[in-house]
């Protein structure tokens, strides 16, 4: 309420209950009923974090939206910022964490290495260090509403559409409370989603590799015909079966390839 206060305008706070385990919804309820500019979105059960942020997006109603997380270890006065950007012209203005307090090292490896496979495998710029906290315009609102992804990945979506963007560098505090909700395993299945579904990397990966399969077992295949021709030592019986399992392989991942590029 002491944020909203500071904001030019009206301003509304939609919370989003992804279908949480403890005391969390009856906890907001109290504070809906309490407060008119809040709002309560509870999902039916746990659908992810991505279609969490859909629901609160969708049900929002006014000239920006703000996603954070409601853990509150991205600093809420970060908003002023976001917004004071925003004013200047931005269309999308995204929270950049320059310094990442009471993380180990490997949470920083992790997320490093999350960052940078997702700009080596995907053609969308997606900024390093930037997570959902970001400020969406409108017309980028609608554009966001207007996609029919059912599988979401929604940094990929807003850098997709190509808006006029600005980041705001802020430094990230420890963690008080909890714990996060992104282990290593659970990032890397959302960087693999997100691959998959902004890049033709993989899919022309699989294309190359069959290719070179193929090639190479076309060229043992010939060496071990004039070998044979020449009596200079092939081994009878498996020559053959290498060769035509190594073939149908490489084919097969070749045709892999093109099919899901069409």
């Amino acid at each position: 309420s002491a944020l909203i206060a500071k904001l030019d305008g009206e301003a509304e706070v939609i919370f989003v209950d992804d279908g949480s385990s403890d005391r969390s919804v009856s906890y907001l309820r109290r504070m809906v009923a309490a407060e008119p500019s809040f709002r309560l979105i509870e999902l039916s059960r746990n659908f992810g974090h991505q279609i969490a942020i859909t629901a609160g997006m969708e049900a929002a109603a006014g000239e920006a939206v703000i996603v954070m997380d409601a853990d509150l270890q991205d600093p809420p006065e970060v908003v002023l910022d976001l917004v004071a950007k925003w004013k200047e012209g931005f269309e999308i203005v995204y929270a950049r964490r320059v310094r990442r307090e009471g993380e180990t090292w490997f949470k920083r490896f992790t997320a490093s290495l999350f960052y940078r496979l997702l700009e080596r495998m995907t053609p969308v710029d997606i900024p390093r260090d930037v997570g959902d906290f970001r400020l969406v315009g409108r017309k980028a609102l609608d554009t966001f509403r207007r996609m029919p992804e059912h599988d979401r990945f929604v940094r990929g979506m807003f850098g997709w559409m190509g808006f006029k963007q600005a980041a705001v560098p802020f430094e990230r505090p420890a963690r008080t409370l909890g714990e996060t909700k992104y282990p290593f395993w659970k990032m890397m299945r959302l960087a693999i989603h997100g691959i998959v579904s902004f890049s033709e990397r993989p899919l022309q990966l699989a294309l190359l590799t069959g290719l070179a399969i193929s090639a190479l077992a076309l060229v043992f295949g010939a060496y071990a015909i004039l070998a044979w021709i020449l009596e200079t030592g092939v081994i009878a019986g498996w020559t053959s079966t290498v060769v035509i399992v190594s073939l149908l392989i490489g084919i097969n991942l070749f045709m892999t390839g093109v099919i899901g590029l069409y």
